[in-house]
């Protein structure tokens, strides 16, 4: 398996959750602005960060699985796990946030019937 075919999966499933949680949250889902920033965010802590663990020696990548596209000496397929994250993290908080505001809704009622 390659690089790119792990990524791809992580990112088949953040999506698939992403929407998932989104429906869940009942339409009321992360705000895309919100979620560019996350993702510009994250890709540049990403570079930053993985060429100076890269060149620092903590860790290397074979190159076979490889494209071979790199940003600084990150290779392209470290950015699917944060794009990942900023999909389904951002979604999974407000299919949370919905969830506690129907449970705020029935705590008066359940109070008033005990």
């Amino acid at each position: 398996m390659t690089y790119v075919q792990l990524a791809a999966c992580f990112l088949v499933l953040a999506a698939v959750g992403g929407v998932v949680l989104t429906l869940a949250s009942r339409r009321r889902g992360p705000s895309p602005l919100a979620v560019l920033l996350t993702i510009i965010v994250l890709f540049l802590l990403t570079a930053v960060f993985d060429t100076v663990m890269i060149a620092s020696g903590l860790f290397h990548y074979a190159q076979d699985p490889l494209l071979g596209l790199h940003i600084g000496l990150a290779p392209i397929e470290d950015f699917a796990y944060p794009l990942a994250g900023a999909l389904l993290l951002p979604a999974l908080w407000a299919a949370m946030r919905a969830r506690r505001r129907t449970q705020d809704r029935r705590s008066p009622d359940q109070l008033e019937e005990s």
